[in-house]
């Protein structure tokens, strides 16, 4: 009896899943499709203002790099790799 009962409810959490999944899927999906629709509008309307005119050239500078480096870390040794015989 057990056993016929549990069948039972999967099949229905199946059947409610799937006859939900075609409501909500298609509005997340439409969500989903705007979001980027704007943020790719977003990303060409800023584009357009950096272009600048035709036949002008930017320069983007690199920053300086303000990491400096520890000189007394310690020797480096290369590794090589031992097969066993």
């Amino acid at each position: 009896m057990g056993l016929l009962k549990t069948l039972a409810i999967f099949i229905i959490v199946y059947y409610i899943f799937k006859f939900l999944s075609k409501l909500i899927l298609p509005l997340f999906l439409k969500k989903v499709v705007s979001n980027m629709e704007e943020k790719m509008k977003n990303q060409q309307q800023q584009n357009q203002r950096t272009d600048g005119e035709v036949g002008e050239t930017i320069i983007d500078k690199k920053p300086q790099d303000k990491s400096i480096s520890n000189k007394n870390v310690g020797e480096y040794v290369d590794y090589e790799e031992v097969k066993d015989e």
